[in-house]
Formats: C-alpha cells, structure tokens, sequence
C-alpha cells in the first residue's frame, strides 16, 4: 500500500506537471496490489476523475485553459468514453496488455521528440476545420481512456502539441477532459463492477496532492528535461510490458 501511495503521488506530480504520467498507474496496480488487468485500468480510470477536477481547478485558477479549444475535446471524450469502457469489457486481457503497452511506448517517444510539431496549431485560419479536429482528438481520448484506463492528458496531449497547439493550452485542455472521459468511461466500468472503490480512495488522496506539486513545477520550471525523464520512464515501462506479455 506504501508503495501503490508513492507511486499515486508521482503519477499526480507527473499528470500536473506534463499531462503524461497517468499511465503508468495501471502497471503499478497490476504488480502491486494486484488486480486484473480490466479492474486496474477501471480503477486507475476513476481515479483521474478527481485529480482532473482538481487540475481543472488550478490550472483554470491561473488562467490557463482555453476554453475554446477544451469545449470540442470535451463533447467528443463525452461521446466515445463510454464506449471504450463498454468495448474493455469484451476484450481478451492479453491484448488489453498489448495495447496498452505500446500506448504506453508511443506517449513515452512522442514526449521524447515534442520537437516534430507544428509552429502553429492545425486550421488556425479556419476555426469550423478546427473544432471538428478538436471534436476527433477529443472522441480518441475518450474511447482510449474508457478502453485501457490511461486518462486523458496521456492521449489528449501528444496529439494535440502535434497538431501545433501551445503545450501548456494543451495540458490545461487536457485536464478538464480528464474528467468528462474518466466519468464516461467509468460509467460503463461501475456498471460491471470492474472499480475497486476502497482502494481508488487511497490513490485519489495521493495522485491529488501529487497533482497540486505538479501544477505549480508547470507553471514555474522549463519542463522540458522532466518530459524527457517521463519519455524514457513510459518506453521503460512499456517494454517490460511487452517482454511480459511475451
């Protein structure tokens, strides 16, 4: 439980700070508590519920969400987030692993090279272009937050810096669709019972002090040499899912 607690918290700093980190909860749960691999994903999945909110709260606090961007995220993650927790359940739990493994390996490479995205935001002349975009990576993240349980500032934000958005817009957005896609995927997931109540109360107590640490190092430090640590430890991380799997 000691270490479940530590690693709730890291994952809160890391959710704060660079919006990739709750990913690495779910492995955690399986090695540690342990817990199925459907149970991990819902459980970690209701977690980011209440750390979303509580980065909503901050980030929005230091005006730093663009409701305008967040608005389309947030319809399309209402929409499929649901749907991916409905689709977790009928899926084999090996492959559940596997892709949840190399989401893990792409988030890690795709903070490694942050350098590959765009210098202005896609259809920045034509805002309909724009929210129809913002209305596709918001139904992503919601479906791949409802399917595997990573949350949504692991999906959210690596799009969305590629797609030329500011990457602290894009950490903010990303927090407040954590919460829409945690809530509709969790629907789903409560459902089935596949939620672990008892022990997501412990990692939200954790994850959200975590996320207050992490929200304020956002907003005072160059992020950048933490979301290259972050890169390696997801590649880490992820590759010894594969090995295991295999």
């Amino acid at each position: 439980m000691l270490a479940l607690a530590a690693v709730a918290a890291l994952v809160g700093i890391l959710i704060g700070a660079v919006g990739v980190g709750g990913i690495l909860l779910i492995p955690a749960l399986q090695m540690l508590a342990p817990l199925p691999i459907q149970a991990a994903m819902a459980t970690a999945l209701f977690t980011f519920i209440f750390t979303g909110i509580v980065g909503t709260a901050l980030f929005q606090r230091r005006g730093s969400i663009d409701w305008a961007l967040t608005t389309p995220l947030c319809l399309g993650g209402a929409l499929f987030g649901v749907v991916g927790g409905w689709a977790n359940a009928r899926l084999d739990a090996k492959l559940l692993t596997l892709i949840l493994a190399l989401l893990i390996v792409a988030a890690g490479a795709n903070t490694l090279f942050t350098s590959s995205a765009l210098r202005t935001a896609c259809f920045d002349d034509r805002p309909r272009r724009q929210r129809a975009l913002l209305f596709v990576i918001g139904a992503v993240t919601g479906f791949g937050s409802g399917l595997t349980g990573i949350g949504g500032p692991a999906l959210a934000v690596p799009m969305l810096v590629v797609c030329g958005f500011p990457a602290l817009a894009a950490i903010g957005a990303s927090q407040v669709i954590q919460i829409v896609a945690s809530v509709s995927g969790s629907v789903a997931h409560l459902a089935q019972g596949n939620v672990d109540l008892r022990l997501a109360a412990l990692l939200t107590l954790f994850a959200v002090l975590g996320v207050v640490v992490g929200v304020r190092a956002a907003h005072a430090v160059d992020a950048r040499w933490l979301r290259r640590g972050v890169g390696l430890l997801c590649v880490g991380v992820g590759a010894g899912l594969l090995v295991r799997l295999l």
